[in-house]
């Protein structure tokens, strides 16, 4: 027999949680944008499958990164909150998820 009622607590817990996690880490990436610290990723290979991006890709993404940080409207102290933010932000999010990991491994020993 299932419980639905228990069903639905870890749907919506699940529901919670990522949305929790997504809109931390978002937050934290807008802020780390806004820090002047614009994440480029470079190319990738991988065996057996396609490039992510190519070269010329990257450098474009990394010119437009770098003109977009020159062009910041805050001033070094602003940014240097909003770097501080933003590392809060993903500190909170490997804290949920830790979380996360912490209730359910104990129910595997049992």
């Amino acid at each position: 027999m299932i419980d639905w009622g228990a069903f639905l607590i870890v749907f919506v817990s699940a529901i919670i949680a990522t949305i929790i996690v997504v809109g931390l880490y978002s937050l934290g990436l807008r802020l780390l944008t806004r820090a002047g610290r614009v994440p480029v990723v470079g190319p990738a290979e991988f065996t057996d499958a396609i490039t992510v991006i190519t070269e010329a890709e990257a450098q474009h993404a990394a010119k437009r990164a770098a003109k977009a940080a020159r062009k910041s409207p805050l001033t070094d102290a602003q940014k240097n909150v909003a770097r501080f933010g933003a590392y809060l932000c993903f500190a909170a999010c490997g804290a949920a998820v830790l979380y996360g990991i912490y209730l359910i491994v104990p129910y595997f020993h049992q």
